[in-house]
């Protein structure tokens, strides 16, 4: 299987071995124990506890397998460990300033798991994020949108945001790209 390796940043990272723990750890034990009492009740095919929770340990299982797999392709991008931060490159706060709005956005570059577009986080492989990197402040991007095409300017980009503190020690597999 070849697949294509999964960027993510430290604080990415730590959210899925969390939640792959919390569910490990915490919620499936917790089911589990359920789905035994309401087995020991006797006629399972009229018992809901039996059959709601044998399904939610089938999508608790799938779920382990995926952020297993992730963690397992996971390719940790410390952005305190980039050099040339003066370029916009992979765990980058950038702020693009619209030619044609006239308006300011900040955007963070991250991994596919850890979108989330309400704080700014985009994907790497996003047109976006693509048109950004290796640029740097003052120049222009070109995005194709659904809208037609818009024109940004880098005003700033930054590694670390007075929000997120970064580590500064990196981990065994941490890589800059």
């Amino acid at each position: 299987m070849n697949e294509e390796k999964n960027y993510i940043t430290p604080e990415g990272h730590a959210a899925i071995e969390a939640e792959f723990q919390e569910l490990l750890k915490v919620e499936r034990p917790a089911l589990v124990k359920v789905v035994s009492w309401a087995a020991g009740n006797g006629d399972r095919s009229e018992n809901g506890d039996y059959i709601y929770g044998k399904r939610r340990l089938r999508q608790i299982d799938s779920r382990l397998r995926f952020l297993m797999q992730r963690m397992d392709l996971a390719v940790i991008v410390d952005p305190a460990t980039q050099l040339g931060l003066d370029k916009v490159f992979f765990g980058a706060w950038v702020t693009l300033y619209s030619l044609k709005n006239e308006s300011e956005h900040t955007y963070r570059i991250v991994g596919k798991d850890e979108l989330e577009p309400s704080l700014g986080y985009i994907s790497w492989v996003s047109p976006l994020a693509r048109a950004m990197l290796g640029k740097q402040i003052g120049d222009v991007v070109k995005v194709t949108t659904p809208v037609g095409e818009e024109q940004y300017e880098i005003i700033e980009v930054q590694y670390q945001s007075p929000n997120i503190p970064l580590s500064n020690s990196p981990t065994s597999n941490t890589q800059v790209i």
